[in-house]
């Protein structure tokens, strides 16, 4: 599908497109804010694939659905170039240099299981609640502006505190969607049409698959099998709001709170991912690889990523409606604070519960919460900076 505002896309090669997308994926270090710069750059200043407003929209959109917003984006634009296919390159060509990396990790931790208690894995944990601790700062101050906001997120904090599971996470959201809706009504904003056309129907199909895979997932799958962690992955992929920090939570409760993966394990995953070029959510390359070799890596990143392709396919079209209406809007405001609320407690269990448990650990956390804040250190190089404090210190 090309839109008049995507005109000099369509010319571009699937393999043209990419290779592009593919360096963007082993050079795009800095997690989905920067991911976001690097493709305004590529695509809107240098190749000129999309205008400034049309970009700006695509972004608006991808932030609005659950799932990883960058990600979203890069499939966003080659779909208006090049179609269904285009997505799937763009989205295969930024994702694969960080999920094979993260499988690699996963596949060396089974070869060398006793690596996992080494001092480097506690600095990496440490690392993870900075970068947890930063994310909730950055957040909190974008999505929780107003008292009422910030209210509703430290209430869904507290519920979560109290009952955890994944069907409580759901029931929060939901509700804190429907507060947000009477709370907080932000005005109308003027931009302009993508010029996206309802094409049949399409979205509704991909809608209803969406629906029934979500339901799929939420039922009780015995643990274990390419079909739990499908269900695991999927569903963390469907109920992510916020960024790629905000999947800890969901996962966190499939692997570690059921007993199947120790918090050591899921923590040196998850501060290994942040050094990584390229979306967050090949953290699921780890997860499935750790569970099913080869196999469960593939199987999991598929899985986490098609809700955002269902979602991206479906809501396209129906933008200018969201766009038009102030509750709607209102009410993914409020989603957007429950979704801080929802970091906020998994900030505590499992993140600090499992990594701080000395003056030590705490001391390393603020200097390391220091450099993500205050000297703006690349976070490939802290994390790097963590493992070997761990070793050293601890």
């Amino acid at each position: 599908m090309v839109t008049p505002e995507s005109k000099q896309g369509a010319t571009v090669t699937l393999m043209a497109m990419f290779r592009v997308f593919l360096r963007l994926g082993l050079t795009s270090f800095g997690g989905p804010a920067a991911h976001i710069g690097f493709f305004h750059d590529e695509f809107v200043k240098r190749r000129q694939w999309l205008s400034d407003s049309a970009y700006s929209e695509v972004v608006a959109l991808c932030q609005l659905l659950p799932g990883p917003a960058s990600s979203q984006v890069g499939l966003t634009i080659g779909y208006l170039s090049r179609g269904y296919a285009g997505a799937g390159v763009a989205w295969l060509g930024f994702t694969l240099p960080s999920a094979v990396a993260m499988a690699l990790f996963a596949l060396s931790f089974k070869l060398w299981p006793e690596g996992v208690a080494g001092g480097w894995v506690a600095g990496l944990k440490l690392f993870v609640v900075a970068v947890v601790a930063q994310a909730i700062w950055q957040m909190g101050k974008t999505l929780c502006p107003d008292r009422g906001r910030l209210s509703l997120a430290l209430a869904v904090a507290a519920v979560l505190l109290l009952v955890s599971s994944a069907w409580v996470q759901v029931l929060a959201l939901v509700v804190a969607g429907i507060i947000g809706s009477v709370i907080h009504r932000p005005g109308d904003t003027s931009i302009g049409s993508l010029g996206v056309p309802v094409q049949g129907r399409w979205p509704l199909l991909f809608g209803s698959i969406f629906a029934g895979l979500l339901v799929l997932s939420l039922l009780p799958w015995s643990p274990g099998g390419l079909a739990w962690l499908s269900a695991q992955m999927f569903r963390a992929g469907a109920l992510v709001f916020g960024g790629g920090h905000v999947v800890l939570p969901w996962l966190q409760e499939g692997f570690v709170a059921s007993g199947q993966m120790p918090a050591d394990t899921f923590l040196a995953g998850y501060g290994a991912v942040q050094a990584m070029p390229g979306p967050l959510f090949t953290f699921s390359a780890f997860l499935g690889a750790i569970e099913s070799g080869p196999v469960g890596a593939v199987v999991a990143t598929l899985a986490v990523f098609l809700p955002s392709a269902l979602l991206v396919f479906t809501g396209l079209p129906v933008w200018g409606y969201v766009r038009r209406h102030a509750r709607a809007r209102a009410a993914l405001a409020g989603v957007n604070a429950g979704v801080v609320g929802l970091l906020l407690a998994a900030l505590y269990d499992p993140v600090w519960v499992s990594a701080v448990h000395s003056a030590t650990a705490l001391a390393l956390v603020l200097v390391l919460w220091a450099g993500l804040a205050l000297w703006r250190i690349p976070v490939w190089l802290l994390a790097i900076v963590s493992a070997l404090a761990g070793m050293l210190l601890l």
